[in-house]
């Protein structure tokens, strides 16, 4: 039976796992309370809701394009193409 060769291996999913995970952690880091009409709140203007957490997005991003652009190694590199030089 032979195997089908598909783009994305085991780590290119786990990849794609954790920077979905960065990028959540960064939209909740720029949560927080909201300013009202009758209420103002400084805390809009706070350096964790607008330098951290648009940066951890951000890495988030780039390291979801890495896990769409990484290529999965192939079997026979994973052991030093030791089969080739056998079958010749």
């Amino acid at each position: 039976m032979s195997k089908q060769k598909f783009a994305f291996d085991k780590t290119n999913f786990i990849l794609l796992a954790v920077a979905m995970a960065v990028v959540i952690i960064g939209f909740i880091l720029m949560t927080g309370p909201v300013s009202t009409p009758t209420h103002f709140e400084p805390d809009i203007f706070s350096a964790r809701r607008i330098k951290v957490a648009p940066v951890v997005c951000l890495a988030g991003f780039l390291l979801m394009i890495y896990a769409v652009l990484r290529k999965p190694r192939d079997k026979q590199t994973d052991n030093g193409g030791m089969e080739d030089r056998h079958n010749s």
